[in-house]
């Protein structure tokens, strides 16, 4: 489950993190190009989320959590990698009680929570035979809620999410 922050700016970058609103490639700086060069800075609210994120989830932040670049080709994904959290999340084990009706409840437990950076977004409506990118999401601050498969039909799968938004 991915949830987008609600920061002023993107994950590793001063630029404002509002892609809905900008005209396309607007909001894009040298960190989500990944020119060479560039020095990320971690955007301390998204981390402030993710701890507050931590508790409700049942756990607490882990001590130590660190970043990794995940390489992969994506044409919205300039620079080759995702910065993401992999071998150490910034959280641990969790689980949440999930309504699915009045009467029944489930819990399901949470493997992990990691911050990554979004990758930016390919068009392919906007011409007949090509596509374009917008790249104003590279680099909005996210967070992977991955959970362990407790769910077992599609009104559980509902039901939790509905709790994830809360």
């Amino acid at each position: 489950c991915h949830v987008q922050l609600k920061t002023r700016t993107k994950l590793f970058s001063a630029v404002g993190n509002d892609a809905r609103e900008a005209p396309a490639n607007t909001l894009v700086s040298h960190i989500d190009f990944g020119l060479p060069g560039a020095l990320p800075v971690l955007n301390a609210e998204a981390v402030r989320l993710a701890v507050k994120a931590a508790f409700a989830l049942g756990t607490e932040p882990e001590r130590f959590s660190k970043f990794d670049r995940k390489h992969y080709f994506y044409p919205d994904l300039p620079k080759g990698y995702q910065i993401s959290q992999y071998k150490s999340p910034i959280v641990g084990e969790g689980e949440v009680i999930v309504d699915v009706t009045p009467t029944e409840q489930i819990i399901v437990g949470i493997e992990r929570l990691h911050l990554e950076q979004d990758a930016g977004k390919s068009l392919h409506d906007q011409h007949p035979t090509k596509s374009y990118i917008d790249l104003n999401r590279s680099g909005v601050a996210l967070m992977e809620i991955v959970s362990e498969p407790d769910l077992r039909s599609p009104e559980e799968a509902g039901a939790y999410l509905r709790k994830m938004r809360t």
